[in-house]
């Protein structure tokens, strides 16, 4: 009997210890401290999207790539020779940086030294969502401020335009997130913009085969051969969800239906061998069923926000976003 006692006395430790991050996480963590924090940052990217709308996608994004780097440590927003900014994925690509610094500074002027950078990431996140007429979510909150970057992290875990639809299955279950994450978060590509660089291989010689991607819209090809042309300029950037840019809606599932997803990793989901069986359905599904797109989405980016945050009195709050205290 006291063997058994001292069993289920272990498992009790080992599932607080395996369970107990997350429920350190709360959605009223600053509701004495800071008790106008979401307000704040709310008003800061309202007048961040009335400047330029796409910026909704940019902090989403932030978000994300800080999410699978460190866990959500606010880590992507560090300066330094280690910069995950320096990361192939994020140079030239992740923007939102100086509304960021923005926000930060608000948030300060209202409580000083009490809201790390990572809430602050995730709350922008949702809000972006949000102005741009996704649902809305409670974010749980509670993360503080990691104290390095991870550069290298960055160029090998973050899921990659070019990679296989299994590639970015394992990359996602590698942070604890399934086949309904990978979907339902690709649904983020509804919004933003992305680089002729990112999806020029499928213009003209796809895999050496000396023409387009044969799972890319003929008509669509047209129009962004024009755009990109070969040995043309690789930073000018096009919509992610043809014909819906701004609006976070299911149109990005209806463009795969059609073959006018703009990234391999997109149109993949729907038409690749590897990702047929494990993303197919979700995406006619989430196609013919807005509510269960955004329901998922909800579901998919607060398990997100729950990747290996610090909380208590790991690491620090930072005072400014971009270097350690």
């Amino acid at each position: 009997m006291k063997k058994a006692c001292v069993f289920v006395a272990l498992l009790l430790v080992l599932f607080l210890s395996v369970f107990g991050v997350q429920s350190q996480l709360s959605t009223d963590f600053y509701s004495s401290s800071c008790p106008n924090v979401l307000k704040v940052v709310r008003r800061e990217v309202f007048k961040a999207l009335q400047t330029e709308m796409r910026m909704g996608a940019s902090l989403l994004r932030l978000h994300f790539h800080d999410c699978f780097v460190n866990g959500c440590d606010g880590s992507i927003l560090l300066d330094g020779s280690d910069s995950e900014k320096l990361a192939a994925p994020n140079l030239n690509s992740a923007r939102g940086f100086d509304v960021v610094d923005t926000i930060k500074t608000a948030v300060e002027n209202e409580c000083n030294g009490t809201v790390s950078c990572a809430d602050i990431l995730a709350i922008a996140a949702r809000d972006s969502v949000v102005l741009s007429g996704g649902n809305s979510w409670k974010v749980l909150l509670g993360r503080r401020d990691g104290l390095i970057a991870n550069q290298s992290g960055a160029n090998s875990g973050l899921p990659s335009p070019f990679d296989s639809i299994n590639t970015i299955i394992t990359k996602f279950n590698n942070v604890g997130l399934n086949v309904t994450d990978v979907v339902s978060l690709s649904g983020g590509h509804t919004i933003g913009r992305a680089r002729c660089v990112l999806f020029s291989n499928r213009l003209f010689n796809f895999s050496g085969t000396g023409a387009p991607d044969s799972t890319m819209d003929t008509d669509m090809v047209a129009d962004l051969q024009k755009l990109c042309p070969q040995n043309g300029d690789g930073n000018v950037t096009t919509a992610l969800d043809r014909n819906s840019t701004d609006v976070f809606d299911n149109h990005y599932f209806k463009n795969l239906l059609n073959n006018k997803g703009l990234l391999s990793s997109d149109q993949g989901l729907f038409s690749s061998a590897d990702g047929v069986a494990a993303t197919k359905s979700l995406v006619e599904s989430y196609s013919s069923d807005s509510s269960l797109f955004m329901t998922d989405f909800v579901n998919s980016m607060i398990k997100m926000g729950n990747i290996s945050p610090l909380t208590g009195s790991n690491e620090e709050i930072r005072k400014n976003c971009r270097v350690v205290n």
